[in-house]
């Protein structure tokens, strides 16, 4: 990705005028708490130094027309359409849906028209939530355009709605709130029912420990049936049991017994488990106990891949080769079915956990994982003036 400035000056190269600015909101990476924000329960999200930048300038024709320095089609449409996902666009615009349904969304809020030129670092399909990243970057620029004031934790819900009934995705709170209520150096912890959120320290580097993010280059797509059917079968588990959602079971061992069906079991097992493993995390973070992390991290791997059974090979793989290692643990992170897997490892031991895990990939002929250290980051921002 190229520097504010070098966008603003793509951007005046494509649309023939100057933007009105550029602004930045970052990508995530979710310390613990997998598939518990649609259930209403808790996560403890990051945000990373990468992310997605959008250089604007407002247009006063009720139009919006988006760009991306990534993709070769451009797409204009009414700000006042219809629902983006029953469109019809093609593959190669469907990037596009999600600052088209933003715009829509805030339309409602007194947003308008505007030009924008997208340019992205976040890899891909590794699961660090491009797609939240672009929503909100163009929700603060729609709003500095028009003159919108609209609170972050509320710009975070209208996000979240726009990819929920725009896109089609039925995701939770978690990837809109990182991006723009995170702080460099904290966690976010997130109740995804009320919106409370707090900062908790999150500083590996300073208990001499690494959290490397590594993709396995194994991509996936939350709009695919997988993720929206696991979210259907927690509403059912939650329906036969009488509460509004998954993270109001309080006794679990009377919740399973009353659930016939095996499966439903396993999910929720794995919901409620995991809101208590982000309670912990909290807990250990902030009596600064980083490295006992690990095995939440490993417990919550487990969970995923047993109970939610959303891991993949590649991810198995991954946490296996950097335990044996010397990493202090490690977990897949996002929807799952492919994307990427956090570990947290000593400092000292990084390169080692790198070489294992590339190995263990080199073995099975698989395609090089990359590798990124993550380090806590700000939220989304404007970067340039007016």
């Amino acid at each position: 990705m190229t520097g504010p400035h070098a966008l603003a000056d793509a951007f005046t190269g494509v649309f023939g005028r100057e933007p009105e600015g550029v602004w930045h909101a970052p990508g995530r990476v979710n310390l613990i708490g997998e598939h518990t924000d649609y259930n209403d329960g808790f996560v403890l999200p990051f945000a990373l130094s990468l992310g997605v930048s959008v250089a604007a300038a407002r247009r006063d024709d009720g139009v919006i027309e988006v760009r991306s320095r990534q993709a070769a089609a451009a797409v204009t449409a009414p700000v006042d359409g219809g629902t983006v996902v029953s469109e019809g666009w093609p593959p190669d615009q469907a990037w596009a849906a999600y600052p088209v349904g933003v715009a829509r969304v805030l339309r409602e809020h007194g947003t308008g028209g505007a030009s924008l030129l997208i340019d992205s670092d976040l890899p891909q399909g590794a699961g660090l939530s491009s797609s939240a990243a672009l929503e909100c970057a163009t929700a603060l620029a729609l709003c500095d355009l028009h003159g919108v004031d609209i609170d972050r934790p509320a710009l975070a819900r209208l996000a979240q709605r726009a990819e929920n009934e725009q896109v089609g995705v039925p995701c939770g709170l978690m990837d809109q709130s990182a991006s723009l209520l995170c702080t460099a150096g904290h966690a976010l912890m997130l109740d995804c029912r009320s919106g409370l959120s707090s900062q908790v320290p999150f500083a590996p580097a300073g208990s001499g420990l690494t959290l490397l993010v590594v993709d396995t280059r194994a991509s996936h797509a939350l709009t695919g049936g997988e993720y929206g059917r696991r979210r259907a079968e927690c509403e059912e588990a939650a329906a036969l049991l009488g509460v509004d959602a998954l993270r109001d079971v309080k006794d679990l061992a009377g919740a399973l017994g009353s659930l016939r069906h095996p499966v439903l079991r396993r999910r929720v097992q794995h919901v409620v488990t995991e809101n208590h493993r982000v309670e912990a995390a909290v807990g250990l973070l902030r009596a600064e106990a980083v490295a006992e992390l690990g095995a939440m991290l490993n417990a919550s791997h487990l969970s995923l891949r047993d109970q939610f059974e959303v891991s993949w090979p590649e991810a198995d793989t991954t946490v296996g080769a950097a335990l044996r290692a010397g990493a202090r643990g490690g977990r897949m992170v996002g929807g799952g079915f492919g994307g990427s897997v956090i570990v947290l490892t000593p400092a000292d031991r990084a390169d080692r956990v790198r070489d294992a895990v590339a190995a263990a990939y080199g073995e099975r002929g698989w395609t090089p994982p990359e590798f990124l250290e993550a380090v806590p980051s700000g939220g989304g921002r404007r970067v340039t003036p007016a």
